[in-house]
């Protein structure tokens, strides 16, 4: 506003030189009131811009606190973690990734902005299997359990609901070896410069889950290719497969835990 005000004063003080009735002046005040209506302009423009910006952030903000928002009796994550084995629970996740389908019944990577769901063998037909793609909503229904240190959800039902959500992999180099890499199971994770020691195939040979002995600061960590998971695809069953001792990579993959942290490899990047 101050802006505006002293140029509409300069126009008007150019104005004045006008009843001298020169012509000079005259071209004066043409030029003057030119850019003044240029400058106004520009300063409207930005203003406008600096709303349109504030707005859209402020829907932006208003869409992610919906988004996170439980419907009547779902529970958060943390009251999820801290519900006892065995007990009934209903939460609210996006489908991650999907392991398998067999006999109307599918098993899923699932996770939310707090934290991951393992849902094993819920119940869905081959037509709502092919829906759930990567970042669709669902509310699970079934029974809190464990096997073999994996938390899973079992003996589950599902609904379809509005939204979509896929997970960012979270960096747990520094993680590993400690107590609070759990904390993070069935996450997607990633793991920085790792060095391969060793690679194995199930039953001793192609066409199964593939074994991968990485390590980090003279520590051996044991990770996973789930067949059922990613083994169809065959560039990456071959890269896996055909890793070498020595050689430094990345890799991410969901946290899945089998008498400790057994990672399932989904992505790995050859340094």
């Amino acid at each position: 506003m101050k802006k505006t005000l002293a140029v509409l004063l300069t126009m008007g003080l150019a104005l004045s030189f006008v009843g001298c009735g020169s012509k000079e002046a005259a071209e004066a005040v043409t030029e003057t009131a030119t850019e003044a209506v240029s400058e106004v302009a520009e300063t409207a423009t930005e203003a406008t811009s600096e709303v349109a910006e504030t707005a859209t952030e402020t829907a932006e903000a208003v869409a992610e606190v919906a988004e996170d928002a439980k419907g009547e009796g779902v529970m958060s994550y943390a009251e999820y973690d801290a519900a006892p084995l065995d007990s009934e629970v209903v939460v609210e996740t996006y489908v991650q990734a999907k392991q398998s389908w067999w006999e109307d019944k599918a098993t899923f990577y699932t996770q939310d902005q707090d934290g991951a769901y393992f849902i094993y063998e819920m119940a869905c037909s081959q037509e709502d299997y092919d829906k759930l793609t990567p970042g669709t909503k669902i509310k699970v229904s079934g029974v809190k359990s464990e096997w073999s240190g994996e938390v899973e959800i079992v003996d589950a039902t599902f609904e379809i609901e509005d939204g979509n959500f896929v997970a960012e992999a979270k960096d747990a180099t520094d993680l590993l070896g400690t107590d609070d890499l759990i904390g993070l199971q069935n996450q997607l994770v990633s793991f920085k410069d790792m060095t391969v020691e060793a690679v194995s195939f199930k039953n001793e040979q192609p066409g199964d889950d593939i074994y991968v002995t990485l390590s980090k600061d003279g520590n051996n960590y044991e990770f996973c290719l789930e067949y059922y998971l990613n083994g169809s695809d065959e560039e990456f069953y071959n890269l896996v497969g055909g890793l070498e001792a020595g050689q430094t990579v990345d890799v991410e993959g969901f946290l899945y835990w089998y008498e400790g942290a057994n990672p399932h490899i989904t992505k790995v990047t050859v340094k």
